[in-house]
């Protein structure tokens, strides 16, 4: 059923299933195997269980010694988490928090699932849970705002990134989030709370997550402390993960080929080169399961381990750098012997990314065009995407190209450009006059919101061409990840519509956090992909005199060549003796070895050697 023909509703409907089915299974198998035949046994309690009374005509969850009454509230088609040993762990930390009307406070590292296991806790309650993404331009009644609108609701609030808020804010909030706690702890119907009577629904929750030790994070005071019970979040078993995502997308060898996939991602974590870009995370391997599931649907005939090694390497192989391709292949070679799959092409579209590359007056290479189509099948699965490389390897190129493509497929495309770094953050996300309690929008809050409001079904990107900074991009956290919202201090929220897109042109990722580098997909154009003669072509071409075109494609394959061999060898081993002989000390106290260096002798005399 999985592989045939369904509408999408239906589908996510199905693998829902599929991925409670299968936890379903695995605890009665693990209960069979450790011989339970007792209600009491903890690995029973242990698990959230749905039970009818009735009695009180309503459905109730239990989890160990804890029991909530189900909230009923439609949350619509939604995903469901594959539970893991860390998930139980987890709801089990945060209902007992619940229970003893204290707060949650999952920590850990990125991509480890700290706010998708606390939304999917609260979907097996049937609650709402509200993620907001913490930024140093909330105050303490922004934040009130909030608790004053969950207590009326009996909502959740996730707060996601916590201690982004700065310290003195944090210490109101305290009192705060304290004055909810203890009117649920007395049981009253309203309680006084920002100065009047509001009403209070006990089944309020709120949840903070923390990623500790980045940039401009702060320590929480001890009195917002004590109100949170901590739950450390590890890194969960992939490899469970994995085989219970492969099912859900309808594999049968399952349990096989996840093994393969979380060796080839170990492998590839401790082999090749580190790269600021790599991520090698569960939110990397999702988006490659959803590839896999795709390619599965489209060829179900074809075995499934060529399915699976096709996705893995065509969907790695746009950020992987030169020197690690053959490494990469080698491991891919070692998991799937003897496998050599072609490459899903589009010819179609291909034909119409080289028209419009020729419309732009550039060079068709096939290196080029085949990183026009990485871009496009990135897009397709991440709704933000990286686009890396230095200076000069053509990455504005590849995306007016792909621009220039949808133009040509009358798609309709919408591209606004913006520099993060040419404006505050104030500037750039809106501030709240603290006097009058005015909100002043920013340029990328009413960008998105002008981009929302476009009706039409064509692709619509926010093209953010500067460097990363964690202070502008953390805000960010929230639209980048599975939540797609854009949540502003003013407690608007603005959501990422499913044919918007981020794209980011940058040169690096090295001031980038873990967290930010596992939310989006990656284009690393290579210095090599390109190379000197496609710009030197395109040059050429616009120069109006035929005979001159002649002469300078002529003079530029006769001398450049040459003229860049020489830079790179002769004159970089002479740049690398300075470097490793400490600058520019004189000869006779700083003398490198030359052999080492493989620089036998210049020309002009290395004043180096002696």
């Amino acid at each position: 059923m999985l592989i045939g023909q369904l509408s999408k509703g239906d589908r996510q409907k199905i693998m829902t299933i599929c991925t409670i089915d299968v936890h379903a299974r695995d605890v009665v198998a693990k209960m069979i195997a450790q011989k339970v035949d007792n209600a009491q046994a903890f690995i029973w309690l242990s698990q959230l269980r749905h039970r009818w009374s009735d009695e009180e005509r309503h459905c109730f969850a239990n989890i160990c010694d804890a029991q909530f009454l189900y909230s009923y509230e439609y949350l619509g088609n939604t995903p469901r988490l594959v539970i893991t040993p860390l998930t139980d762990r987890c709801y089990i930390t945060l209902t007992q928090s619940l229970h003893l009307t204290m707060s949650g406070a999952p920590a850990g590292p990125a991509g480890t699932g700290k706010t998708e296991t606390t939304k999917d806790l609260g979907r097996a309650l049937g609650i709402m849970v509200y993620v907001f993404n913490c930024s140093e331009q909330m105050d303490y009644k922004s934040c009130g705002n909030i608790y004053k609108g969950l207590s009326q609701t009996g909502a959740w609030g996730c707060f996601d990134e916590f201690n982004r808020i700065s310290v003195e804010v944090l210490s109101v909030v305290a009192v705060q989030v304290k004055s909810v706690q203890d009117a649920i702890r007395e049981k009253k119907k309203s309680f006084h709370f920002l100065g009047e009577d509001i009403n209070l629904v006990p089944s309020v929750g709120i949840f903070i997550t923390m990623n500790p030790g980045y940039a401009g994070r702060t320590e929480l005071p001890e009195n917002l402390k004590a109100l949170f019970r901590p739950c450390a979040m590890v890194v969960p078993d992939f490899e469970l993960i994995c085989e219970i995502m492969l099912v859900a997308e309808g594999f049968i060898e399952a349990r096989v080929l996840a093994r393969k996939f979380i060796t080839l991602y170990q492998l590839c974590k401790e082999l090749l080169s580190k790269q600021d870009h790599y991520d090698w995370g569960l939110r990397a391997i999702k988006s490659v399961l959803v590839v896999a599931g795709s390619l599965k649907r489209d060829d179900p005939e074809r075995p499934e381990d060529q399915v699976l090694m096709r996705s893995l390497r065509d969907f790695n192989i746009p950020k992987i750098v030169t020197d690690d391709v053959p490494v990469f292949m080698g491991l891919i070679g070692d998991l799937f012997p003897a496998l050599d799959v072609p490459r899903k092409r589009d010819l179609n579209f291909e034909s119409f990314v080289r028209q419009a590359v020729l419309d732009l007056r550039l060079q068709a290479e096939d290196n080029f065009v085949l990183k026009v189509v990485q871009l496009e099948e990135l897009l397709t699965v991440r709704h933000s995407v990286f686009v890396v490389g230095n200076a000069g390897t053509g990455k504005s190129q590849v995306m007016r190209s792909l621009n220039r493509t949808y133009q040509i497929m009358k798609r309709r495309p919408v591209w606004t450009d913006l520099n993060p770094k040419a404006v505050t953050n104030d500037e750039l996300f809106g501030i709240i006059n603290p006097a009058t309690r005015e909100w002043k929008d920013g340029l990328f809050s009413s960008i998105m919101r002008e981009l929302a409001n476009i009706t039409h079904d064509g692709p619509k990107w926010m093209v953010l061409d500067g460097d990363i900074d964690p202070m502008w991009i953390e805000s960010l956290n929230t639209v980048m990840d599975d939540n797609k919202v854009l949540t502003l201090a003013s407690n608007e929220r603005i959501p990422l519509n499913p044919t918007m897109r981020l794209v980011f042109e940058i040169s690096h990722l090295r001031t980038a956090t873990p967290a930010t580098v596992s939310r989006a997909g990656i284009l690393y154009i290579n210095p090599s992909d390109l190379g000197w003669n496609p710009p030197v072509s395109s040059w050429i071409d616009r120069r109006e005199i035929q005979s001159e075109r002649a002469n300078l494609t002529v003079l530029f394959d006769k001398y450049l060549p040459i003229c860049l061999d020489t830079l790179r060898t002769r004159y970089h081993l002479m740049s690398d003796c300075v470097t490793r002989g400490e600058g520019m000390g004189t000869p006779a106290t700083v003398q490198p070895s030359c052999a080492a260096l493989g620089c036998a002798a210049h020309d002009p005399p290395c004043p180096w050697k002696p």
